[in-house]
């Protein structure tokens, strides 16, 4: 039978409010307090209409597995609890079946998860999409692109351990049956100056600290690395190691996912060469020289490092130290040659590192594109998904965080008119009448920024292009000229007289008011980041590298193709890329993730109600909660609120017979619901106020609870018909059987009788019979009496005729006849008493009758001791029959014999079952105890006694502590091969072992007992029973035993005894132990 399916609801035992949409009354503070809620109770997915608000737990949750997947597979977005799986399905499933391209932006600070929620929504659509040896291996490529692009990418800051430092946008495509078929990467604006110089507590890439903790000793000798990280001035020491990073590790995954990617040997080989020489250029320095015109040039220091970069790039090496030393200068058919400082000379080496890290990333994401990029030319379904820095405001803001500001304010710019634009196509489709939202529209932030005239970029690029001294401050005063009176701008030395007295503004800097604030920028760097200048000659030689890789990362280095025209500047570059984003994204449908930080810790369990505040703020959540309310704060299919709704309503409950719409408004109507509150679309019901929707849950939860009770109560009296049906059938077959049982006995009662009356009947007929036979009989026996008469009347007459001659011999026997009946008469009245022990005879009266006399003297004897036997129990006669054994094992041989024949043989002396202090050794011993006494054993070293109970079994003889009753030694009976004592009047006895058995590896055991005789007997006929062989009882005065491996002799003396009547042992070298006996 299938698993039955339990479909719950986003309104389902919700913890806070799910969707923010319905909280009530909307707030900063009752927004942050229900966010706090959720995610004390790990719930870390928040809606804001179809907008997921996602907070960092820094924990692993057990919310992504397997069957999660498969729970929000194929299901409605509001039909679970929030979760990102949901999103993504929405996006997967709208893409595969209505054939519309998806993105989804995911933003958020530094931290917030951003790079873990673009990896769920990829194994999430890897996991639902078709399966296949094509299909899985592009979903494998597409899933372990990641974790190069993280080890090229991404590094350590204080915010966050694995902090994306780049832009990244990759387009899924898929086929017409949703199976992925490939994808294409952008990446935006990679922070290569984090090569050169990173801030305290920060790393560099990742790459460099993998490849130093991960490869080989012959890899790092072919890099000419060494693994020292301190060894390397672009690497920062002071955080170079990450808890719960395991660099080495995380190397051999690199290398595995570029060879699933598809990077050949030798590409993985050039790009760690390239990393290897970016490392090597920190490590050169220079010095001043001055020349003989009195110009200052740069010298390198130690050319050593400078020979082995040479070496891994294939660079001559006097190319290089010239371009580390001079500049040329093209203008026009004139070149112009300058030295290098040794300010220059440090701007020129890290400028080509920077340069030469930031060219081998964009080789990267271009190499990783050709082996992910679909192969076939069909019609492709994209799925975007962006992973971008969000909204940065630090205590020092540079060129970095205005341009990555930038990007986030036009991705609010779009975010806001795609919101708008979704809910006013969804009023237009669902026939409301749509209603003009009040919204801030930050488009003239955005102007203020990109305009081609009078933007800030566009005065940037301005003055990096003027001939001239061109230095930051100049291009403050140009800001302040031309951007003075803007209201979102502000600086201290802005003609606007309000700001004069700013005192909180420094003069090197300006203030811009974002959507999510106001920032204040340090204009120092912004030229040159801007200019993002790498000498020419610095071009020239990498290209003539004999590294294939280096030479196809500058081709502006060939001589042939040499372009006087200056390159694009970094504002403007990134300006174009972010006009072909917002482009791109406002082709697709958009699904947002906002990211949250919780707090600055990485800690679990933490929240910062004011960290998370700025952020809520500089996301816009209220903003875009406030848009989302602004008409319509609840809308629903009407088929899902009729089947959620339906019990309100007596006509709609249980089953509604109509269309869905029609039940709805039946439903609305009997809850007399205000129709301001509501409007009918054309496919769903649409909910003005969150009170509204909360009052109808409060009345289904109350009816709820009627149901349940109503369930119950028809539950309970199904159980009880149920019960009264199943007593009613037992009472008829208990009847049934009854009755049966009756007419059995009936039945049996009948048979009796007529086996009774038969017997009778049979009785008269054999007694009839019998008086027949016996009146033949006597009539037979007559006839024979009276011949016998006949016959003896004959045979007297014939006897008297010899008579006398016969009469002397008769006599005789007649009167010996007459005197054995006196003697047996006589004999009748003088019988002895039946006691065995009466010796008591009466006297012989005819010498004649001595042997008679004598015969029956022994035959009455022999008939008194069987009639006194015949008296005695079981028990008598088993302790008769052990008095017995005793006496034909040791009369005459033992001299403490004859003191135990009066004795009886107890056997249990300590009763064991009886006395709760051997409660444990009771438990122990599970077979029937025959002897249960404390004997003393002898220590076999030095004689010296010890306390042990003694018992012995039916299969084994067993010795425990006195004291605790612990087993100390268990033998079985098998193992028992003899039993020594000596003749003396002692208790000392020994148990010889059979050699080799397991009880027998201290030796044979030596013991002292007041019941010797008793236990030497039973142990006798416990082993005769058990094992149907005798045991050998040896009695002499000297008689070998066996310790461990020695041989000892043990020899009775006469002498005093210490300790009463236990017998005193001295051992007296390893062969004699001697035993004093009285």
């Amino acid at each position: 039978m299938a698993k039955m399916e339990v479909k719950t609801s986003l309104l389902d035992n919700m913890i806070g409010v799910g969707d923010m949409v319905l909280l009530e009354p909307l707030s900063e503070d009752s927004f942050i307090n229900n966010l706090k809620k959720r995610f004390d109770h790990s719930e870390i997915y928040t809606y804001i209409g179809s907008v997921v608000v996602s907070i960092n737990p820094y924990r692993p949750l057990p919310i992504y597995s397997p069957e999660k997947v498969e729970e929000y597979r194929n299901r409605n977005f509001y039909e679970l609890s929030p979760h990102i799986f949901a999103l993504s399905d929405e996006a997967y499933r709208s893409l595969r079946d209505q054939d519309k391209d998806q993105c989804i932006l995911i933003t958020g600070e530094s931290g917030a998860g951003k790079t873990e929620a673009s990896k769920l929504v990829m194994s999430y659509v890897a996991a639902v999409c078709g399966k296949g040896a094509e299909v899985n291996q592009v979903k494998e490529q597409l899933l372990q692109s990641n974790p190069v692009l993280e080890a090229f990418g991404n590094a350590k800051t204080v915010r966050n351990d694995n902090s994306s430092r780049f832009g990244k946008y990759m387009d899924i495509e898929f086929d017409f049956k949703g199976d992925p078929l490939g994808g294409v990467i952008s990446n935006y604006l990679l922070e290569k100056s984090r090569v050169v110089k990173q801030p305290r507590g920060e790393r560099n890439f990742h790459i460099f600290y993998q490849i130093l903790s991960g490869a080989s000793e012959d890899l790092l000798n072919k890099l000419k690395l060494e693994r020292d990280f301190s060894r390397y001035n672009y690497l920062s020491l002071d955080s170079a190691r990450v808890n719960g990073v395991d660099d080495a590790v995380n190397f051999r995954t690199v290398r595995n996912a570029m060879q699933i990617v598809g990077f050949m040997d030798h590409e993985t080989q050039s790009i760690l060469e390239v990393v290897a020489a970016v490392l090597k250029l920190g490590n050169i320095e220079f010095k001043p020289e001055s020349r003989v015109n009195g110009l200052d040039e740069s010298k390198i220091k130690d050319k050593n490092e400078l020979k082995e970069i040479c070496e891994l790039t294939g660079i001559d090496q006097s190319v290089l130290e010239r371009a580390f030393s001079f500049r040329t200068v093209e203008a026009k058919q004139e070149k112009v040659s300058t030295t290098l400082n040794v300010a220059q000379a440090y701007y020129a080496r890290d400028a080509l590192a920077k340069n030469l890290y930031s060219r081998l990333f964009s080789w990267l994401v271009t190499r990783i594109n050709e082996s992910i990029k679909a192969q076939t030319k069909v019609r492709k379904k994209v799925m975007g998904v962006l992973d971008i820095y969000g909204f940065e405001i630090f205590e020092d803001n540079s060129f970095e965080q205005f341009i990555i500001n930038y990007c986030n304010e036009k991705l609010q710019q779009i975010f806001i008119e795609l919101t708008l634009k979704e809910e006013q196509e969804e009023y237009i489709r669902e026939d409301i009448e749509w209603t003009h939202i009040e919204y801030f529209n930050n488009a003239i932030i955005c102007d203020l920024i990109e305009n081609n005239q009078t933007g800030i970029l566009a005065m940037l690029d301005e003055e990096c292009l003027r001939p001239g001294t061109v230095t930051d401050d100049t291009f403050l005063e140009k800001l302040n000229q031309v951007c003075a009176t803007h209201q979102h701008f502000e600086s201290r030395m802005s003609k606007c007289s309000r700001f004069l007295n700013d005192t909180s503004l420094p003069h090197s800097c300006f203030r811009i008011q974002h959507y999510a604030g106001k920032v204040m920028y340090q204009v120092e760097g912004f030229v040159d980041k801007n200019n993002d200048l790498l000498y020419r000659d610095l071009s020239q030689a990498m290209w003539k590298a004999n590294h294939s890789l280096i030479k196809a990362l500058f081709p502006e280095g060939n001589p042939a193709k040499i372009n006087l025209k200056r390159p694009p500047t970094a504002g403007s570059q990134f300006k174009a890329s972010v006009a072909t984003l917002m482009k791109n994204l406002q082709t697709k449908n958009p699904n947002y993730i906002r990211c949250i930080k919780p707090n600055d810790k990485k800690a679990a369990h933490i929240f910062n109600e004011a960290l998370v505040c700025h952020q809520v703020r500089y996301l816009g959540l209220l903003e875009n909660v406030r848009v989302r309310r602004a008409g319509y704060a609840f809308r629903q299919p009407y088929e899902l609120c009729l089947e959620r709704y339906k019990m309100l309503c007596k006509q709609t409950w249980p089953h509604w017979r109509g269309p869905a719409r029609a039940g709805v408004e039946v439903l609305f109507n009997e809850l007399e619901i205000p129709e301001e509150e509501y409007s009918f679309g054309r496919s769903k019901i649409f909910i003005r106020n969150p009170r509204t929707l909360f009052k109808l849950e409060d009345l289904r939860k109350q009816r709820l609870e009627d149901l349940a009770t109503l369930i119950q109560k028809i539950y309970r009296g199904w159980k009880c018909r149920t019960h009264f049906l199943l007593m009613k059938r037992s009472q008829i077959v208990i009847a049934s059987w009854c009755r049966r049982y009756a007419q059995q006995k009936k039945y049996q009662r009948i048979k009796s009788s007529a086996i009774v009356v038969q017997s009778y009947i049979r009785g008269w007929k054999a007694r009839k019979l019998l008086r027949e036979l016996k009146h033949q009989k006597r009539c037979k026996e007559a006839a024979t009496t009276i011949a016998a008469y006949w016959h003896g009347t004959q045979v007297r007459r014939e006897y008297r005729k010899f008579f006398r001659a016969n009469a002397g011999r008769k006599i005789y026997e007649f009167t010996l006849q007459k005197i054995m009946q006196k003697y047996f008469l006589e004999m009748k009245n003088k019988m002895p008493s039946l006691s065995p022990i009466d010796k008591n005879w009466p006297a012989r009266p005819y010498l004649f009758l001595d042997s008679t006399h004598k015969e029956l003297k022994r035959i009455f004897h022999l008939w008194r001791c069987k009639k006194y036997r015949d008296q005695f129990t079981d028990q008598q006669k088993l302790i008769y029959e052990e008095k017995l054994e005793a006496s034909e094992l040791f009369k005459d041989k033992k001299a403490l014999y004859p003191a135990s024949v009066g004795q009886p043989f107890h056997g249990a002396y300590l009763e064991i079952s009886k006395n709760p202090k051997y409660k444990k050794l009771k438990d122990a011993v599970e077979e029937k105890i025959i002897i249960a006494e404390v004997v003393n054993k002898i220590n076999r070293a030095n004689g010296k006694c010890a306390s042990r109970i003694f018992l012995l079994t039916k299969n084994n003889v067993l010795l425990a502590d006195q004291k605790s009753g612990h087993i100390k030694s268990e033998v079985p009976l098998g193992d028992v091969t003899k039993v020594s004592m000596s003749s003396q009047n002692d208790g000392f006895f020994a148990v010889h072992l059979k050699e080799g058995s397991g009880a027998a590896g201290k030796g044979d055991f030596l013991f002292s007992s007041d019941h010797l005789i008793e236990m030497a007997t039973k142990l006798y006929r416990t082993t005769l029973s058990q094992t149907k062989q005798k045991l050998n009882i040896e009695i002499s005065d000297e008689f070998l035993v066996q310790f461990k491996q020695d041989k000892v002799c043990v020899k009775f003396i006469q002498g005093n005894q210490k300790n009463g009547n236990i017998p005193t042992c001295k051992r007296k070298n390893n062969r004699l132990l001697e035993v004093a006996v009285p």
